[in-house]
């Protein structure tokens, strides 16, 4: 993925937004919103697509902007979770979390969601882990990547039965990678997707905010 390009190596009564506030999203902190464990479970299964599990079983968070982490670390602190956070190596720009949270699951179905709060809480943790926004000026865009293109589709599916339109689900290059799927928001429903979905991820809250005026 271009340097330019960020990504997270980026219901009607909900918790998680203001309907008549919408720079709620990116303003509001997680840690001042009244969620719920459903819903700060939700948001913390959508992340674990930028994680794995080590030989230890521990849920393995590898990021470079350790506030994202933190957020993280509190989020799992809030439902009962352990985690610990440490720099790995002394040269390498890279922190981790970990954490042995019994009810995260790998294999967890985002299908099962049941509530519109639960979805918009693990489609911004699946954003703040896999999505891509850029970083400069020029033509803005917001694009969501997996190799799981059944989760694609759910995801897909999730967005637009918020009112947020997307594009075909695609494979950028076959020769790359033939497993690798990716789709764009709409140019339309682009504010829609920063004022609903919003970011957690420091540095894409930022851009949402100065690009998107909310």
């Amino acid at each position: 993925m271009s340097e330019k390009v960020l990504s997270a190596d980026n219901q009607q009564g909900s918790s998680l937004i203001d309907k008549s506030n919408p720079s709620e999203t990116t303003r509001r902190s997680p840690f001042t919103s009244a969620m719920n464990k459903k819903e700060i479970l939700a948001y913390v299964h959508g992340a674990m697509h930028d994680a794995s599990l080590n030989k230890r079983k521990r849920v393995r968070f590898g990021q470079k902007y350790p506030e994202w982490l933190k957020t993280l670390k509190s989020l799992l602190r809030s439902v009962g979770a352990n985690s610990w956070m440490y720099k790995e190596g002394k040269t390498r720009n890279l922190y981790i979390l970990e954490t042995v949270c019994r009810d995260l699951d790998f294999a967890f179905d985002p299908r099962k969601l049941k509530t519109e709060g639960e979805k918009i809480a693990y489609i911004r943790g699946f954003f703040d882990a896999e999505g891509g926004i850029p970083r400069n000026e020029g033509e803005f865009y917001i694009q969501l990547a997996q190799k799981d293109f059944q989760k694609m589709e759910t995801i897909k599916k999730i967005l637009n039965d918020l009112g947020i339109y997307c594009g075909k689900i695609h494979n950028p290059s076959k020769r790359v990678d033939p497993d690798y799927w990716r789709f764009f928001v709409a140019r339309k429903s682009h504010e829609a997707f920063a004022s609903i979905i919003g970011s957690w991820h420091p540095v894409k809250a930022e851009i949402f905010s100065k690009r998107m005026m909310i």
